[in-house]
């Protein structure tokens, strides 16, 4: 279930070393040490000596599960429609909410240029402040609906056969296993964000320099802008991120529906 979709190709992994190759592109910067491009291979890193025996005796606790006598009827228990309905319209529901139209931030106080209270204030969007709560609430209604609608999947499938009951009790050790890294893994993301906001400025200054053009705020958020390339980084963060939080629940189902399947054959 966990293997079945390599972390080093999905999209999160691809997307942080596409960020990680043009941020070293940058002028007057070196690029980045090996260390901070391998994402893959830092996001491989999970488990350790005592995590691999916590997860031996676990494994062998799962395996001695009494089987219950009909183990065959109990599969057609488990509504999978009804689940993957549930999967289907979380994703929706949180791709909707991911990639809502944002409304620019206003000034906390009058301007010196004495710029109306009510008017967005464009200055206040180059600094990160503007944004990391905003990505950061984001990630947390994420991670809430996704914790829920796991648990309600892995109790939907521990109704079902002596296969599918071990699958739920692997799952939820795997859950308290990796929950706190994978907690830190994503704190870490707003961190890339952050420097992608660096970076887009920096490249818009950059171009006016280089044109002389005046600069014109109120451009930053229209299609083109800088702003607006930034906020598809956002969204192309948070989706990346679904994708990955998404995996353990998806392989929850593709074994179910395999299981299902086998038995029908």
């Amino acid at each position: 279930m966990y293997l079945h979709h390599p972390l080093n190709s999905s999209r999160l992994v691809v997307l942080l070393q596409q960020w990680a190759r043009q941020d070293g592109e940058r002028p007057g910067q070196s690029p980045a040490p090996p260390g901070d491009t391998d994402v893959a291979e830092q996001l491989a890193q999970w488990l350790g000596t005592v995590d691999a025996v916590k997860l031996s005796r676990a494994l062998h606790a799962i395996e001695t599960l009494p089987s219950e006598a009909g183990a065959l009827a109990n599969l057609e228990v488990v509504d999978l429609p009804a689940l993957d309905r549930l999967v289907e319209k979380t994703k929706a529901d949180l791709h909707a909410l991911v990639t809502a139209k944002v409304a620019a931030p206003k000034p906390l106080r009058a301007r010196a240029d004495n710029t109306p209270v009510q008017a967005p204030d464009p200055q206040v969007e180059t600094d990160y402040a503007a944004h990391g709560p905003r990505y950061l609430d984001l990630q947390k209604q994420i991670d809430t609906r996704l914790l829920a609608m796991r648990v309600q999947v892995r109790h939907a499938l521990a109704l079902g056969s002596s296969g599918l009951r071990q699958l739920a009790a692997l799952d939820a050790v795997m859950e308290q296993m990796l929950g706190a890294r994978e907690q830190r893994l994503w704190a870490s993301l707003s961190g890339h964000l952050e420097r992608r906001l660096v970076l887009r400025h920096h490249k818009h200054l950059q171009t006016l320099q280089n044109s002389g053009v005046a600069d014109e705020p109120l451009r930053w958020r229209q299609p083109g802008g800088w702003l607006w390339a930034f906020e598809q980084d956002l969204q192309a963060l948070l989706i990346a991120e679904l994708q990955v939080r998404l995996l353990p629940i998806t392989g929850l189902l593709e074994a179910a529906h395999h299981e299902k399947t086998g038995r029908q054959e």
